[in-house]
C-alpha cells in the first residue's frame, strides 16, 4: 500500500520512505488475472479525496515542455510539432485534472476544507492551478494557433489569462493571510514550497504580454502592459521577502523528509520567471510606450545576464542535493514535478537573452537547460503514470 508520501507527496508533512515502501504482495487474485486488468482495477479504487492542488503540477511541467519548444533560440525539424503534441497534452490533463478537483470540492468539501485551512503544508500548493491555467493558456496562444486558429487560440488565451491571472492574485493575498492568521507556521521550518503563491503573479506577468499585440492600439494595449509590469513587482518583491525566510528554515531545519529534496528546484521558478517576464515586457515596452524602450532593454539584458547566473548557481546546488538524496534512497513522489517547471522558466529565461543579446552562449545555455527539461519530464511523467497504475498513488 502506498505511504503518506505517495498519498500527499507535495506535502512538507509526506512521511519519509518505511518498510511498507516495499513492493506489495501480490494476492491470489493477482496471479491470477492479467496485470493490464489489476492495473484496471487500481485506477478504480483512487481516492480523490486525498486530491490536491499540488497535482497541478504535472500541468504546469507538461505545458512548460511545450513553450520552451517555441521560445528555444534553435529551429530544429519537427521542434514545433512536438511542441504542439506538448500543448495538446497539457492541455488535456488540465481539463481532466480540473474535472477531478470539481469532484473533490464537491464530493468531499470537508478534506478541501482541510486542505486549504489547516493544513499549511499543502495550502500552499494552491499556487499551482493558477500557473498551470497561464501555462497553457500562453501555449493555446504560442503553439495551439496552427492548430486551432489563431482567433480562437486568443479567445482561450485570454480567458485562461483573466482567470489564472485573478487566481494568481487570490492566492499571492490569501494564502499569506491565512499563515499570518490561521495557519500555524514557523518561518524556522521554511522550505521552497512556501514561494508557490507568490510566484503565480510573475508568471502571469510574462504570460500577459503575448496578448498585447492582439488588443486594439492604445489604452487597452498600454493597459495591459502596465498591468502586467506591476503584477511583475507584485511577484519581485514578494519573492525578495520570502526567499531569506526559506534560506533561514533550510538553513535552520533541513528538508523533514528525502520526498521534498526536489522542492530545492522551486527556488529557480522566481529568478527564470523574472528573466522571461522582464523580456516579454520589454519586447511589447517598444511599440507600445516607446518613451521607455531605451531604458527597459538594456535593463532587461543586464538584470536577465545576473539573475540568470544567480540561477545557475543554485541549479548546481539542487542537482547535488537530489542526488545525494536519490542515493539515499529517495522514492518517487509527485514532488519530482519540482524538477521541470522551474527548470522550464530558465529555458525561457535563456531564450529571452539569447535572442535580445545575440550571444550563442545562451543559445546553448537554453538547448542544455532543454534538454534537462525534457528527462526530467520523463522522469516524473513516467513516475506518476506507473503510481497510479500499480495503486501507489492516491490509493484507497
Amino acid at each position: 500500500m502506498s505511504t503518506s508520501a505517495d498519498v500527499r507527496p507535495l506535502t512538507s508533512s509526506a512521511a519519509p520512505a518505511r518498510s511498507s515502501e516495499q513492493p506489495r504482495p501480490s494476492r491470489p487474485s493477482d496471479l491470477s488475472r492479467p496485470s493490464s486488468l489489476s492495473h484496471l482495477s487500481h485506477l478504480s479504487r483512487l481516492d480523490l479525496a486525498q486530491l490536491g492542488p499540488n497535482w497541478y503540477a504535472a500541468v504546469m511541467g507538461t505545458a512548460i515542455v511545450a513553450n520552451g519548444a517555441a521560445a528555444l533560440p534553435v529551429h530544429l525539424p519537427g521542434l514545433i510539432g512536438f511542441g504542439e503534441v506538448m500543448w495538446a497534452l497539457g492541455a488535456a490533463a488540465l481539463l481532466l485534472l480540473a474535472g477531478a478537483r470539481l469532484v473533490h470540492l464537491t464530493r468531499h468539501r470537508e478534506a478541501a476544507r482541510t486542505q486549504l485551512l489547516d493544513n499549511p503544508a499543502t495550502a500552499v500548493f494552491y499556487g499551482c492551478p493558477p500557473m498551470a491555467l497561464l501555462a497553457v493558456g500562453l501555449g493555446t496562444l504560442l503553439l495551439g494557433s496552427r492548430v486551432i486558429g489563431t482567433g480562437p487560440a486568443v479567445a482561450l488565451d485570454a480567458v485562461l489569462w483573466g482567470v489564472g491571472t485573478l487566481y494568481a492574485l487570490t492566492v499571492a493575498a490569501g494564502i499569506p493571510y491565512l499563515m499570518i492568521t490561521r495557519h500555524r507556521v514557523s518561518a524556522l521550518e521554511a522550505n521552497p514550497t512556501w514561494l508557490l503563491p507568490v510566484v503565480a503573479p510573475l508568471v502571469a506577468s510574462a504570460c500577459g504580454p503575448a496578448l498585447v499585440p492582439h488588443l486594439p492600439a492604445g489604452t487597452p494595449q498600454q493597459a495591459m502592459l502596465y498591468g502586467c509590469w506591476a503584477l511583475f513587482g507584485i511577484g519581485l518583491l514578494a519573492t525578495l521577502v520570502l526567499l531569506p525566510v526559506v534560506f533561514t528554515g533550510l538553513f535552520h531545519s533541513k528538508l523533514p523528509t528525502l520526498v521534498l529534496t526536489p522542492a530545492l528546484f522551486l527556488v529557480l521558478g522566481p529568478l527564470g520567471q523574472s528573466v522571461t517576464a522582464i523580456h516579454q515586457l520589454a519586447d511589447q515596452t517598444r511599440p507600445v510606450l516607446p518613451a521607455l524602450a531605451p531604458v527597459l532593454l538594456p535593463l532587461a539584458e543586464l538584470y536577465g545576464v545576473a539573475v540568470m547566473g544567480v540561477a545557475m548557481l543554485w541549479l548546481a546546488v539542487a542537482l547535488a542535493a537530489n542526488l545525494r538524496a536519490r542515493r539515499a534512497g529517495m522514492p518517487f513522489a509527485m514532488t519530482w514535478w519540482a524538477f521541470t517547471f522551474p527548470v522550464g522558466t530558465c529555458v525561457t529565461g535563456a531564450s529571452a537573452l539569447a535572442r535580445h543579446t545575440g550571444f550563442g552562449g545562451f543559445t546553448g545555455l537554453a538547448v542544455g537547460l532543454y534538454l534537462l527539461l525534457g528527462t526530467a519530464w520523463v522522469l516524473a511523467a513516467t513516475g506518476t503514470a506507473t503510481g497510479l497504475l500499480r495503486g501507489r498513488l492516491l490509493a484507497r
